[in-house]
């Protein structure tokens, strides 16, 4: 398995992966039937091509086509799709090359299968759905509260595309998300025997007229989410009278082992001074990406 297919998927692409022969151009009922000469004479011209050739004709298939059909034509293309020059010509071609992952590809079909899946897994990092798709929600003090950037006595937020966050109240405040990789893409054989980094990030800061309490915690889950991995900072305290600058904390697991099927992702946090309203510390930009 190699190809972003949804387990179930069972309509597989026309044999031929595609490619037209001329025939296919007739109107319908006029197509022109291929005799058995005229088959052996089609196969001997597709074997007579050099293998560059041949390459350069199948990058222009559709990936998922090229594993789930493509590969089966022949023991030719099952080596050529196999193979790496086929997929780096396709990582080429999409500007999937030139990145640091690149320099550490072993498998390069892996790699571009997980260049074109990467993105964020976490749904609503910034609050501006106010709490969807966040559970395990913990309400201590006032609540959580979305706020606009910079609020008072903040900073701006250092990258462009974050304008607002989440804020914690005067008893500890705490939500989670849970994410499904075989539901994002993530089939079982990729993580099992290919065991991608798993990069978790989060932003955090507080006011710098009031101090705060900030925790991360993030575990991954087996099907029967047993723990199998997990990385848990320490309380972080940041005092009153801050800087209140956005800080970036960040962890990568690998080599976690075979087994992993969810991601629990879970922070919170809370003021020092357990004044009512939102004084605690305030969370954005959270990203759990699995890296190519």
């Amino acid at each position: 398995r190699g190809g972003e297919v949804e387990p179930g998927l069972s309509r597989f692409p026309a044999p031929g992966c595609g490619i037209q022969h001329p025939e296919s151009a007739l109107a319908p009922g006029r197509r022109a039937a291929a005799g058995p000469e005229e088959g052996a004479r089609r196969r001997s011209a597709m074997e007579s091509l050099p293998e560059a050739v041949l390459i350069r004709i199948l990058a222009s298939i559709p990936a998922v086509d090229l594993v789930l059909a493509c590969r089966l034509v022949c023991c030719q293309w099952k080596n050529l799709v196999d193979g790496a020059a086929l997929w780096i010509l396709k990582c080429q071609q999409e500007g999937l090359t030139g990145t640091e992952s690149e320099e550490n590809a072993e498998n390069w079909q892996n790699f571009y299968f997980l260049s074109k899946k990467r993105r964020n897994l976490i749904k609503n990092p910034c609050g501006e759905e106010d709490l969807q798709h966040w559970g395990d929600v913990h309400n201590g003090g006032d609540g959580w509260k979305i706020e606009e950037l910079p609020g008072d006595f903040g900073k701006e937020f250092p990258s462009e595309g974050v304008h607002k966050y989440f804020v914690t109240s005067y008893e500890w405040c705490r939500k989670s998300q849970v994410i499904d990789l075989r539901a994002e893409g993530y089939w079982e054989e990729l993580m099992d025997t290919t065991q991608p980094k798993i990069v978790v990030k989060d932003w955090y800061a507080g006011r710098s007229d009031a101090g705060c309490l900030y925790e991360l915690y993030v575990k991954l889950l087996s099907e029967n989410e047993d723990v199998l991995a997990e990385y848990k900072t320490e309380t972080i305290a940041i005092p009153q009278d801050n800087d209140a600058n956005w800080t970036e904390i960040s962890h990568t697991f690998s080599n976690y082992g075979p087994g992993v099927r969810f991601i629990c992702f879970e922070h919170g946090g809370q003021d020092t001074l357990f004044w009512k309203g939102w004084y605690g510390v305030r969370v954005t930009n959270s990203s759990v990406t699995v890296e190519p």
